[in-house]
């Protein structure tokens, strides 16, 4: 099946991903982007996982080198600095911000609509007719949603899939590999490194820098910190920005509290080991995102379909919600090209893509309850290897 009529609502990782495979495979592919300008450093550090690369390296012919660092290790520490536990294992690391740059640059600018809000859309049967705040409209033979945690599609479609907050955020930080004192930059560039604590756990690890450099001394050291805060009033309070607004899905930086940033600081200096005390010290804008359950029943209806975080948003301990939303791109544009007609396609697509997504989130829940409440972590556990279908996969 080919010359399908696709609106892609998202304009993100996933939602690239998935329009540069609809593409490629002979569908008439618009994207979407709600926001007005061009989009910027988002999440920091990501796990460069085989489906997130895959797209780039396959299609787009660039060098994974190029993309990424590798690390060679996984390495835990004790408080006191020293180290408790060092096993070999490869991983690839990179940034929302250089993987976001390449795929855009291959995609174009064309057909990637900013300032385009999705308010409403209505499938007729044959086609959807897609709304948006600028009081514009298009009619597409397909819909994609990959608008992310806060999915203008999932809450039309299915409202109730929102399992709420997880009871815990992510602390997130960057640091320029440079700017660190020497020793305590070399304790970071050859491992992820992980300090594990009774219901907290930090994990460490380098990334390409802010111009997608990989060359040493041009990286970036990245940091994401889980720490539990009660429903209510604590956490409320903790995303209440520095300039008085709630927020619901994160802090970007620059705009955490200045008492809790301080907290933040002060509790790294007296619970973490030095090293990593240093790199949270060093932080110049502290940033965090709200661990959320999110668990749909059906991820098509009709016409339309929910990719990537619309559908399920994963705990991020398998390092796998840029990879589960590539991977339902492919699935996608396989999907398509298999079935003569667009609704077998979806029908083939929701099977496995709703069970890849609801073993992943069983995966990352339990690996959640385990670091956060049980305490059951100990290092060198395989269980928390990173994957997007299992440990290591």
């Amino acid at each position: 099946m080919k010359d399908v009529r696709i609106g892609v609502v998202g304009g993100s990782l996933g939602g690239l991903t998935a329009a540069c495979l609809l593409r490629d495979a002979g569908h008439d592919v618009t994207v979407w982007e709600r926001s007005s300008r061009q989009l910027e450093q988002r999440g920091a550090g990501i796990g460069f996982l085989e489906a997130t690369y895959r797209y780039l390296v396959e299609r787009a012919q660039l060098e994974l080198a190029d993309l990424s660092v590798a690390t060679d290790h996984i390495r835990y520490l004790s408080r006191d600095g020293s180290v408790a536990h060092d096993s070999t294992h490869r991983y690839l690391f990179s940034s929302w911000n250089a993987v976001y740059r390449e795929l855009l640059e291959h995609w174009g600018r064309d057909r990637y609509v900013l300032g385009h809000d999705m308010t409403g859309f209505a499938d007729n049967g044959d086609e959807v007719r897609v709304e948006f705040s600028n009081g514009t409209n298009a009619d597409v033979d397909l819909l994609v949603c990959a608008d992310g945690v806060g999915s203008t599609g999932r809450r039309t479609l299915q409202a109730n899939a929102d399992q709420g907050y997880a009871g815990y955020v992510a602390w997130r930080g960057m640091v320029p590999e440079g700017s660190l004192a020497p020793e305590t930059a070399a304790r970071f560039t050859d491992a992820i490194t992980y300090y594990v604590y009774a219901n907290s756990h930090i994990l460490v690890y380098p990334i390409p820098g802010l111009d997608g450099s990989v060359a040493e001394g041009e990286r970036l050291i990245n940091f994401v910190w889980y720490r539990n805060y009660a429903p209510g009033g604590e956490f409320d309070d903790l995303m209440t920005d520095i300039n008085g607004e709630k927020r619901e899905l994160s802090l970007p930086p620059g705009s955490v509290s200045v008492r809790h940033a301080e907290e933040v600081r002060a509790h790294a200096a007296a619970r973490l080991p030095a090293p990593i005390a240093e790199l949270v010290a060093a932080t110049e804008d502290l940033f965090l995102q709200v661990v959320y359950d999110i668990e749909v029943e059906r991820m098509v209806f009709g016409r339309v379909c929910l990719l990537g975080d619309s559908a399920f948003a994963v705990r991020p301990h398998a390092a796998a919600g840029t990879a589960k939303a590539a991977e339902d791109g492919w699935a996608l544009a396989a999907a398509l090209t298999g079935n003569s007609t667009l609704d077998a396609a979806l029908a083939q697509w929701e099977d496995t893509q709703l069970d890849l997504g609801r073993r992943l989130l069983e995966r990352t829940r339990h690996i959640g309850q385990r670091s956060q409440v049980d305490n059951s972590w100990k290092p060198g556990d395989p269980e928390f290897i990173f994957g997007l279908h299992e440990p290591g996969n």
